[in-house]
């Protein structure tokens, strides 16, 4: 039930390895393809498979029957992992499923025929959507709608030339009238960088 309705809004994940339907490390591996940061403890009576779980990143495993001092321990290591990491995660419908996305690996989001189309490094993932509320949604994470087409994440800002925005090689028109307003923003972001 997890893996099917898997919709990449949880921080930790405890799972047993000896599962009736699906064992622990299959169910690992399908919620891996879809969420790469999410903590994964596995708690086994196994300690043979306990070392494959680091092939599906998990953090680690607790053998039964689980001792408090035990959990405690790698609970406390667990969150420590989740706030160093101070990530903001957004998850979108697609297709075939639910994709997670850090809102730090994403370059820009481009409104293209009818459909939110959001540049990674990795790829690009479309959803439905509109750009007002994505706007709504991103500008407190450091976001700027440059026009009708585009919302861009000013850390990936490499410059302005030619009225248009440069996001690694790409130039995006910056709309007239969000110039003065962009080139503000953008100045502000610098300086937060700088300081």
């Amino acid at each position: 039930e997890l893996v099917e309705n898997y919709r990449g809004d949880y921080d930790i994940i405890l799972m047993d390895i000896q599962m009736k339907l699906m064992d622990g490390m299959s169910a690992a591996e399908e919620i891996r393809a879809l969420d790469r940061q999410v903590v994964i403890l596995f708690i086994t009576n196994m300690t043979q498979y306990a070392i494959r779980g680091y092939q599906v990143d998990a953090l680690d495993y607790m053998v039964k029957p689980v001792e408090y001092f035990s959990f405690s321990r790698k609970m406390d290591r667990a969150v420590s992992r989740i706030k160093r990491e101070e990530h903001h995660w957004l998850s979108i419908p697609l297709r075939e499923g639910m994709q997670k996305i850090d809102l730090n690996d994403i370059y820009y989001v481009e409104s293209r025929a009818h459909s939110m189309v959001y540049h990674t490094e990795d790829r690009e993932y479309a959803s439905r959507g509109t750009m007002k509320e994505l706007e709504k949604m991103f500008v407190p994470y450091d976001f700027f709608r440059i026009g009708n087409s585009f919302l861009v994440n000013m850390k990936y800002v490499d410059g302005v030339q030619s009225n248009c925005c440069v996001i690694r090689g790409e130039s995006l028109p910056v709309s007239r009238g969000k110039r003065k307003e962009f080139m503000d923003a953008l100045l502000e972001h610098m300086s937060e960088v700088i300081r």
